[in-house]
């Protein structure tokens, strides 16, 4: 770990803190101050919703409820968008629409994930999807091949789940060992089983107006989703998106686009990030850089989502290592009126969007409403 940076930002004693979703406050901003309303608010039964849609909105749909609340100890600090318990609540759609479907026509979701190598974190996730995949009934196949295999050996197992329809979603786990050539066997998946929503008829279709790919890509639909279920407005809002990754940073700003934000994107060779970022009133930064986005960035209640996840030295930690965000937490928290934490932000909506995509594609294939 001796390679990592680090810029320490945790001088602030004042820590944010998470409030159940009984009982909250929603916090309204307006052109001319903030108001606080309070209410009590309760999710909706798993049963009554549907499941997760491309444009979902909270004045569409029945599951999305607005959260958004204000913790404050001894002065105001950001609301907690947590993401871990929004994942669970996902999960427990899914499971519910996943049970209905195998007792209307005796069939349930399949996934299939292929994994080239031994990379740890790489098992890690695959390990972490074929969990929650099982927590929600969805059928998991896993074909793990060796670090040297060729494309065409993972192209022919592609096209097998292409061509099986017990399985309605495949994913090829990212990144693939240098001597293969990640777009051809990207493409090679069928567009109708592409969840991780990374075909260029789907990203094309998601760029276009007037078109709606069959699959968003599940960490900026997971971004997306945590906005609308913490009751968060978009439509009109400035919103930054730091990093132009085909993976986030584009999609996610597309995303924004459909939602009726003005949106503008901070990248490598932009000269003036700090100055652009600090008129967003939404901020979503997936630039991979530890602490990069201070609190001098960020505009007083804008809303921070932080998709970055990075290990940085510490000594005090078992591992040696600590993950932050992309943002200074301890700065932004401080400033925002709300934002997510690094772990248990972001991270959790990945996989529970990959299981919706799954739903979606299932329920597509047989026709199930």
């Amino acid at each position: 770990m001796a390679s990592m940076i680090f810029t320490d930002c945790s001088s602030s004693t004042t820590k944010a803190r998470l409030l159940p979703f009984s009982r909250i406050l929603l916090l309204r901003r307006r052109a001319a101050g903030v108001t606080l309303v309070r209410r009590l608010a309760t999710l909706p039964n798993s049963s009554s919703r549907r499941p997760l849609t491309l444009r979902s909105s909270h004045s569409q749909s029945a599951y999305v409820t607005g959260i958004f609340s204000l913790a404050t100890e001894k002065s105001a600090t950001a609301e907690v968008i947590d993401g871990k318990a929004v994942a669970k609540q996902i999960r427990d759609e899914i499971s519910a629409e996943v049970m209905r479907m195998k007792d209307a026509i005796g069939e349930v979701p399949g996934l299939a994930v292929i994994i080239v190598g031994n990379r740890k974190d790489s098992a890690t996730y695959v390990r972490n999807k074929r969990k929650a995949c099982e927590s929600v009934g969805i059928n998991s196949f896993e074909v793990p091949l060796p670090e040297d295999s060729t494309e065409e050996e993972v192209i022919k197992f592609i096209k097998e789940f292409n061509d099986d329809p017990s399985v309605h979603g495949i994913l090829v786990q990212l990144p693939l060992p240098s001597h293969m050539n990640e777009e051809n066997i990207l493409n090679a998946v069928s567009i109708e089983k592409d969840v991780d929503g990374f075909h260029p008829l789907n990203i094309g279709h998601l760029a276009m107006r007037g078109r709606e790919p069959m699959f968003v890509p599940c960490t900026p639909k997971g971004c997306i989703e945590l906005l609308h279920r913490y009751g968060i407005d978009i439509k009109g809002k400035r919103a930054v998106v730091i990093g132009r990754s085909n993976i986030v940073g584009t999609p996610a700003s597309q995303l924004l686009q459909r939602e009726d934000a003005t949106v503008t994107i901070v990248h490598s060779r932009t000269s003036n990030p700090e100055e652009i970022t600090r008129q967003a009133d939404i901020i979503i930064s997936a630039v991979g850089k530890p602490n990069m986005v201070r609190g001098s960035w960020i505009k007083p209640g804008a809303v921070v989502i932080d998709v970055g996840i990075n290990p940085v030295e510490d000594a005090k930690s078992p591992r040696g290592y600590r993950l932050v965000g992309d943002v200074c937490y301890d700065e932004a928290k401080n400033i925002a009126s709300a934002i997510t934490p690094v772990p248990g932000g972001v991270g959790p909506m990945t996989i529970a969007m990959l299981l919706s995509n799954t739903l979606i594609s299932a329920k597509r294939a047989y026709n199930f409403q």
